[in-house]
């Protein structure tokens, strides 16, 4: 009986496997997803590939067979990661809202974005204290984040134009203050919240409706 149990479960496993051979496209993003989990937990030099295979619907063979190596797939995560969100970003219809309106949106989906993916904001911890050693090979990411500052000059300039944003900023500084308020919710969560009675713990998507609207919007508006 057990030798049919043990039989059983191994074909289970095997059509399984067979299964996800059958769909790269999902064996790819199950790969990417457990991935970024253990280095957001763990670092680059800390990740360990049998640990990502463990916690994947594949094996640690094919897991090589799609990424090649470990600094292949946390290239991969940090590519796949940034893209989320700006594809995310551009989903938003923001031109079809009035200036200041497609202002508060960005905002606020920036916030509740790097609230709901706190493995983002600590790869981009991780990628700080290597100094960007890996970003710096991934030119498109760079290329990706220049038109999310397209996007938000052209909200900006319309802005102007209408009288409702002075006109003496620069975009990228709209983008930092932006990136600055939401990336501090969660990437100093820990620390800020323990000493400051858990001010930044759970979710703090509220944020993005009150304090980071309102210090934006005032930062932009044009007083004369």
């Amino acid at each position: 009986m057990a030798m049919k149990t043990d039989n059983a479960a191994q074909t289970e496993k095997t059509d399984r496997r067979v299964g996800w051979k059958q769909a790269p496209d999902d064996v790819r993003a199950n790969i990417l997803d457990t991935a970024q989990k253990e280095f957001a937990e763990n670092g680059f030099s800390g990740a360990r590939v049998d640990a990502i295979a463990a916690r994947t619907k594949t094996s640690k063979r094919m897991l090589y067979y799609y990424f090649g190596n470990k600094e292949q797939l946390y290239l991969e995560v940090l590519r796949a990661s940034y893209q989320e969100v700006r594809t995310a970003e551009q989903s938003l219809n923001l031109e079809t809202l009035a200036p200041d309106d497609a202002m508060r949106q960005i905002v606020r989906f920036t916030v509740n974005h790097h609230v709901a993916n706190p493995d983002f904001i600590r790869l981009v911890m991780i990628e700080n204290i290597h100094h960007g050693r890996f970003i710096r090979q991934l030119n498109e990411i760079q290329e990706l984040n220049a038109g999310a500052i397209r996007s938000l000059e052209k909200i900006y300039k319309a802005g102007c134009a209408a009288g409702l944003f002075r006109k003496d900023i620069k975009p990228i500084d709209i983008h930092w203050l932006i990136s600055a308020l939401a990336f501090f919710s969660v990437s100093n969560q820990a620390t800020f919240g323990w000493l400051f009675e858990k001010y930044l713990t759970g979710a703090r998507a509220d944020l993005a409706d009150s304090l980071g609207e309102d210090i934006v919007l005032r930062f932009l508006a044009n007083h004369g």
